[in-house]
């Protein structure tokens, strides 16, 4: 059956010794977080996701959200659940100390997130959108928007979301329709439709406050036409309480694949009360704000699900007897071996628990550099860590999504007909997964933002702040003889990303559908060499600890990073030679050959 116990063994590697997180300490606000107020943190993090989370997990996906009259119910448990979590100051961990929160390193906040993602990725969604809104309106509400929104958001009371997506438009958001009237108070009357609002109406918080897309009358056409704007479920008094119902309604709720107990939503406008947030026509940059830290967000649910996915493998690997070991039985008192002893699964346990750690100390430079870039005390160095997330934001939301949906189906494969089953709760990561590869940007469009952003922005200014570590890495390691089998894998793969970026750079200038084409392999050539990039250095601080190890921990390290090297990131070549065979054969099929054998 599904089973969840919090990794805090490895997630306190990852930031205390893989990235020096109790360092962070040092940086303005941060002074609160001492390495025994960290470890207590994500011990009562753990706590709460393994005792009130993760008990609803199934039985919320079973039950689901409900819509009748225009009111949405979550499933029994999850009001309970969002009071306890609310009175622990969860959702005011990442919020800064000024409106409530605790402020809390972005670092730490992430580890958070993946237990909660883990736990229950349904649940995880209400203070997830809540955490992207608080985001966007720090970064460019007014002064009196933070006063009146921020502290709702940091304690909950009020949630938020994010309202992008129409009938007619998902990825081309210059196609929407939502139009914004000004009126003389200073507001604006919104009217449209939204479609796909998550946590877009639910009976957990006091008030739901939406920031939506909408165009002003005298919009310029495309992107450069919207605008972002701020508008509550229910209008604010001028105390800050909940005051009289707003025109932003619920039409229906979504029947869906997954995440069925996050309740997704047809949100309809009718002349409903808003407030602009930034300047008119400058929407999309107050959007992307939450977006960014959504996708990365998102990056972490599939970690999470894949951290979630592991541990029901590796039990039911250990706990079912099927099968003799090919070498003999290892159990001979026993009917038959455990599925562990067998080659084939422990390379798909392997898989899993490589990816999910692998991605999991990706994650945490990432989140990091995030709290560098804003805190750090040059600006130069606050610049080169911005240019890292940039970079790798992509690669966290996509791989992060891949892995966890990929890690998920290997989970029901180890567990057979059985994890076909509803009962033993290995499907739910399955559907739950699918949706991470899809929204905030699906996997294909986070190709293109790398090939088409990232690798050019600046004159390649964000590849380098990738590039020059990882260079840097192998020159220094090359000569330790510990670390050259890692080493050289490393440098092969490395090399095979450099000449795939060039490729795709010189085709890509005569042809933009050569980027295109390559956009995906490349994006996840790139995926592998950071992952194995992580695995290195992971590699190399366990070969240093290997006099102190009771539990086998850094050994078990050193064993993971020499099965990552030479069983996955051999894949890197594979993808080269597909970046190098270029577009051609994808783009010269004629559009109505592709259903030329139905027509026959």
């Amino acid at each position: 059956m599904a089973v969840y116990t919090a990794p805090l063994r490895d997630m306190k590697f990852v930031y205390r010794e893989l990235f020096n997180g109790d360092d962070l300490q040092k940086l303005p606000g941060y002074g609160d977080f001492s390495p025994d107020v960290v470890d207590a943190v994500l011990e009562e993090a753990a706590k709460i996701s393994q005792e009130v989370l993760f008990p609803i997990n199934r039985s919320g996906d079973e039950e689901g959200c409900t819509f009748e009259n225009g009111v949405v119910r979550t499933p029994k448990g999850f009001k309970d659940a969002y009071d306890q979590f609310t009175a622990g100051g969860w959702t005011g961990l990442g919020a800064h100390q000024e409106y409530g929160g605790q402020g809390a390193p972005k670092a730490l906040n992430m580890l958070v997130e993946e237990m909660i993602c883990s736990a229950n990725m349904s649940f995880g969604m209400y203070p997830g959108l809540t955490h992207g809104a608080y985001n966007a309106l720090k970064l460019y509400g007014t002064e009196d928007q933070k006063q009146l929104y921020l502290p709702k958001f940091a304690d909950g009371s009020w949630s938020g979301t994010m309202c992008l997506t129409e009938p007619q438009c998902g990825t081309d958001l210059g196609l929407v329709r939502t139009k914004a009237d000004p009126q003389a108070d200073g507001s604006y009357n919104l009217t449209g439709t939204k479609i796909f609002i998550s946590a877009g109406e639910h009976d957990l918080t006091q008030n739901i406050v939406h920031l939506v897309l909408a165009r002003l009358p005298d919009a310029p056409p495309g992107i450069k036409g919207i605008s972002l704007f701020i508008c509550p479920k229910f209008l604010p008094k001028a105390d800050g309480s909940v005051g009289p119902r707003n025109g932003a309604s619920c039409g229906s709720i979504e029947h869906k694949m997954g995440i069925k107990a996050s309740a997704t939503c047809v949100i309809n406008f009718d002349n409903a009360k808003g407030w602009l947030v930034g300047e008119k026509h400058k929407g999309m940059r107050a959007m992307f704000a939450m977006m960014n830290t959504a996708r990365l967000g998102v990056g972490v649910q599939g970690l999470g699900l894949s951290e979630a996915a592991y541990q029901g493998g590796l039990l039911y690997a250990r706990e079912r007897l099927q099968g003799r070991a090919l070498k003999g039985a290892k159990f001979p008192e026993k009917p038959a071996d455990p599925l562990i002893v067998h080659p084939d699964v422990r390379k798909n346990l392997l898989t899993m628990k490589a990816l999910t750690e692998g991605m999991r100390a990706l994650v945490m430079w990432v989140s990091t550099s995030q709290d560098l870039a804003e805190k750090a005390a040059t600006e130069e160095e606050r610049t080169r860590h911005d240019d890292l997330i940039q970079f790798l934001t992509p690669v966290v939301k996509a791989f992060g999504t891949d892995i966890g949906f990929d890690n998920a189906n290997i989970g029901v494969q180890i567990y057979g007909g059985h994890g076909y089953i509803r009962e033993h709760g290995m499907e739910q990561y399955v559907r739950d997964a699918r949706i991470t590869q899809i929204y905030e940007g699906t996997n294909g469009i986070q190709a293109l933002d790398l090939v088409g952003r990232k690798m050019t922005a600046h004159y390649g200014r964000y590849m380098r702040a990738f590039f020059h570590p990882v260079q840097a890495f192998i020159e220094e390691n090359a000569a330790d003889p510990k670390m050259e089998e890692i080493v050289l894998n490393l440098a092969k793969a490395f090399g095979r990303l450099q000449q795939a970026v060039g490729a795709v750079a010189q085709k890509g200038l005569s042809n933009p559908n050569e980027a295109g084409a390559a956009s995906s392999d490349l994006l996840k050539l790139l995926s592998y060499v950071s992952v194995g990039y992580m695995w290195a250095k992971m590699a190399k601080l366990a070969f240093s600890k290997e006099g102190d190890d009771p539990t086998g921990f850094y050994k078990g390290k050193i064993k993971t990073a020499r099965f990552y090297m030479t069983k996955l990131l051999p894949q890197t070549g594979a993808l080269l030679s597909t970046i190098l065979a270029g577009g051609e054969t994808i783009m010269d099929l004629e559009d109505e050959l592709f259903s030329a054998a139905v027509a026959a």
